[in-house]
Order: structure tokens, then sequence, then C-alpha cells
């Protein structure tokens, strides 16, 4: 009944269709890496788990409006949290990765247009 990758896969359909509106040095693909590989990874251990069916609706959790809104509740209860988590992450890889040294070794940091 698990469908928490859909949250994922959303942002990061979102963020990369939207990555030209990023800045250089908020590193913006790192993000779309992170959701959009996680969501791989879930979207195959629920396949797996025979959560995911290869026929429609697709998703076993859809075939009752009972089982679907369980689905949606796991969504917000899991999918949520999780995707929130890795943008946390990223944020932090970003700030830690601008504020050493790394892009000035590497000559991107002004080029970049890295704050600070």
């Amino acid at each position: 009944m698990m469908a928490c990758f859909l949250v994922p896969t959303i942002v990061g359909i979102g963020v990369h269709s939207q990555r030209k509106r990023f800045p250089l040095w908020a590193h913006v693909e790192w993000l779309s890496a992170m959701v959009l590989g996680g969501a791989v990874a879930l979207a195959v251990e629920h396949y797996a788990h025979g959560e995911i069916v290869p026929w429609p609706p697709f998703l076993t959790a859809m075939g009752s409006p009972a089982d679907t809104a369980a689905m949606l509740s796991e969504m917000v209860a899991v999918g949520l949290p999780m995707t929130a988590a890795l943008i946390v992450a990223w944020g932090a890889l970003v700030y830690i990765y601008n504020r050493t040294d790394v892009p000035r070794r590497l000559g991107v940091g002004a080029a970049a247009g890295a704050p600070g």
C-alpha cells in the first residue's frame, strides 16, 4: 500500500524541470539526483514487494477507496518528511561545500556566483 516514493518523484521532476532557474552555486543538480535517485530506489523496492504492478491502476493501494485514503495518508506521513529530510541534507551539503575552500581550489567559486 506504500506510495511514499511519489512525493520525491514529484519534487524531483519539478526541480529538474526548473533547474535553469536556480543559481549555479545552489548545485540543484545534487538535489535532483538525490530525490530522483531515492524515488527510483523506492519504486524498485515497492515493485519487488508487489505494491506496484504493471497494469492499471499500477498501485495496488488504489484498488478501493479505503486503500486510496490510506495511501494518501501514508504519502503525507512518510513521503513529505522523507522529502523534507532530503532537502535539508542537500542544503547542508551545499552550505558546507560553498563555505569550504573547495570551490576556490577548483576555480568555481566566483565563476559560479557563490555567495560570500
